[in-house]
């Protein structure tokens, strides 16, 4: 099977890229610029959001495109990549490619914190990076061409470029983690990289998937995330609790100060009842987790 991949070089999509190369297939990546030999894979240079580069060679002849490519930092090129570079991609994959599989975010849904999310909930999208996404997803559905369109949560693993869950286990390490509000109310939404390749891949490989859309979402309570990375650690650190509304007091005072770890993003993310519903895609490709997310997160405190 040949495979092409945009993003090839980032968190996922390289982890994409070796998936594929155990089992034998060609794998192209699209790459901005020159890359040292990598054996099994053939690199195309080209910028999805510069308009007069030509991908015909990366993408003729493709068996399963996978559009991992994003931009997570800067807004001024989201636009470019997300939107215009997903529809320069489309116009000349048409008649070239067997499938498109799109890699996007539950973050299309909008800054949900309480209740299930499946995948009829209605896009509601905040931030310039979740709605260049959602963009990018209306542009694949309208392009005519086979497609599935994966929504992951919150992804993590050891090579991850986000820090916060590492900041997390340096905080719980030093003491200062405490845990907010109620016992057992809030959840956390994340998913491991390698589940997410899988996934990935289940929407290449099965007719099934074609046309449709699936969450891809582990849920944990706070304490349970907390008491499987404490086991990873082998900390056994007493943690305190404090009523959230005086948290959320002084992250409001305090929050703005520059490199001050608690700020109100942070707490919402620790005091959340949202859960993304992944059913869909466990009974339309049998799909299945590789672990549960409190073993994944053991491992990944050992691994530190």
């Amino acid at each position: 099977m040949i495979v092409a991949i945009t993003g090839g070089r980032g968190f996922i999509g390289s982890y994409l890229v070796q998936k594929h190369l155990s089992q034998g297939d060609e794998v192209r990546v699209l790459s901005r610029k020159k890359i040292p030999h990598c054996k099994g894979v053939n690199f195309f240079i080209g910028n999805l959001t510069e308009e007069d580069n030509d991908f015909v060679s990366f993408v003729d002849g493709v068996d399963v495109l996978y559009h991992c490519a994003g931009e997570f930092n800067n807004e001024s090129l989201m636009q470019k990549l997300h939107v215009n570079g997903t529809q320069t991609l489309i116009n000349v994959s048409k008649g070239r490619i067997g499938r498109w599989i799109q890699l996007s975010s539950v973050g299309v849904y909008g800054p949900y914190r309480k209740g299930i999310i499946t995948e009829k909930t209605q896009e509601n999208p905040l931030g310039v990076y979740e709605k260049t996404k959602a963009k990018s997803e209306e542009i694949v559905m309208n392009s005519g061409m086979p497609y599935s369109i994966l929504r992951p949560s919150i992804v993590f693993g050891n090579d991850m470029p986000n820090q916060s869950l590492r900041s997390l286990l340096n905080a719980i390490h030093s003491g200062l983690f405490f845990f907010i509000g109620k016992e057992n109310k809030s959840l956390v939404n994340y998913i491991h990289v390698a589940d997410v390749v899988n996934a990935l891949m289940c929407c290449a490989s099965d007719d099934k998937a074609l046309g449709e859309v699936f969450n891809l979402s582990q849920s944990a309570t706070v304490e349970k995330m907390i008491a499987a990375f404490t086991s990873g650690m082998e900390s056994d650190k007493k943690i305190l609790r404090l009523p959230e509304g005086i948290v959320r007091l002084i992250a409001s005072i305090l929050g703005p100060i520059p490199r001050f770890p608690l700020t109100i993003s942070r707490l919402d993310a620790l005091t959340g009842r949202c859960v993304y519903n992944s059913t869909k895609i466990q009974e339309i490709l049998s799909f299945k987790y590789s672990m549960t997310l409190e073993e994944r997160f053991a491992l990944f405190a050992k691994k530190k």
